[in-house]
């Protein structure tokens, strides 16, 4: 391997998300060190700039999650300074962090996916909610899961079982985004299926089912080591497994991803696999699934992210 040169972990940034993925940001240096690659963490805020210009590195790993890491912004930056980077594309990474538009490709692409309807925080005020919300449970029954168009890590998802919780739902929705996505909850088995793609397309790891102790896959149980079970590969029939790696593929290629992504699903009770969201920068925590899955396929996370570098830097070259 080509000596890669300095390659700049960006991480932090102001997002509800930041501390998660410092988690992951430390992480990944920790293992591009191991194998000795020259690595430096940045935790994004306003000296980056400076830094970028005045001592340019190499190649960029973008592990910020949430606004501004996944909605393209970074990317962006990158773009304007001319500097080569892992991952999706600006426009790839504004289409895939917007669910409800992740969704409407891949239902358009044949994919199944939870029938919901997205609503700004305007239209309750203006229409008025209840005539709104006695509409939205007629049109979607429940139970119904409610969350922000755009975001991660569980942040101002709820579940509604009756529409009574609704109003009370969509305000917590509405302190992480002005535009909520309101799906009916589909009951069955979660499931996290990550792709790679080295430079001979996209391959799915090891599905990784996820089973939260308390029933809820929320902020706790995502990032509490011991608050969720998970079973690599998932616990489901082989044509299952299929399918579901079949829809993570064609969300990566729907959405014109590149490098690496993790699709979440859920397996109804007909064995379905439903399409939940994209996600374009993949946790690399302790407890995230991306790297469980790289470990089940017998890969090295510190090897598979310096080829991914190494794979941006000659995209960059030409």
């Amino acid at each position: 391997m080509t000596d890669l040169g300095r390659v700049l972990v960006l991480a932090g940034g102001l997002s509800p998300e930041r501390e998660v993925s410092l988690r992951s940001g430390r992480r990944l240096c920790d293992e591009l060190d191991r194998i000795g690659v020259d690595v430096e963490l940045r935790d994004v805020d306003g000296s980056t700039l400076p830094a970028l210009d005045a001592d340019p590195p190499a190649v960029v790993i973008p592990v910020l999650h949430g606004t501004s890491g996944e909605d393209g912004t970074i990317r962006e930056v990158l773009d304007l300074y001319g500097l080569p980077y892992v991952g999706a594309t600006p426009a790839a990474c504004r289409g895939a962090f917007d669910k409800a538009t992740a969704k409407a490709a891949l239902s358009a692409a044949g994919i199944a996916t939870p029938p919901a309807v997205t609503l700004p925080r305007e239209a309750f005020h203006d229409l008025g909610a209840a005539a709104l919300i006695d509409r939205v449970v007629t049109r979607l029954g429940l139970p119904l899961v409610v969350k922000p168009r755009a975001g991660g890590s569980a942040f101002g998802v709820g579940r509604v079982e009756d529409a009574g919780q609704l109003a009370e739902a969509l305000m917590a929705c509405f302190g992480y985004h002005d535009c909520a996505l309101i799906e009916r909850a589909v009951a069955g088995v979660e499931i996290a299926v990550g792709v790679v793609d080295t430079g001979d397309g996209p391959v799915t790891l090891p599905a990784v089912e996820i089973q939260p102790v308390t029933g809820v896959y929320d902020y706790a149980a995502r990032y509490t080591p011991g608050a969720t079970t998970f079973h690599i590969p998932a616990r489901l029939d082989e044509d299952v497994l299929r399918a579901a790696a079949a829809a993570a593929v064609a969300a990566h290629r729907v959405l014109d991803l590149r490098d690496l992504s993790r699709t979440d699903l859920i397996i109804d009770a007909d064995g379905v696999a439903q399409f939940l969201e994209v996600n374009v920068a993949p946790g690399l925590t302790a407890t995230s699934t991306w790297p469980m899955a790289l470990k089940a396929a017998g890969l090295d996370l510190a090897v598979v992210c310096r080829d991914l570098a190494a794979l941006a830097s000659r995209r960059a070259a030409g």
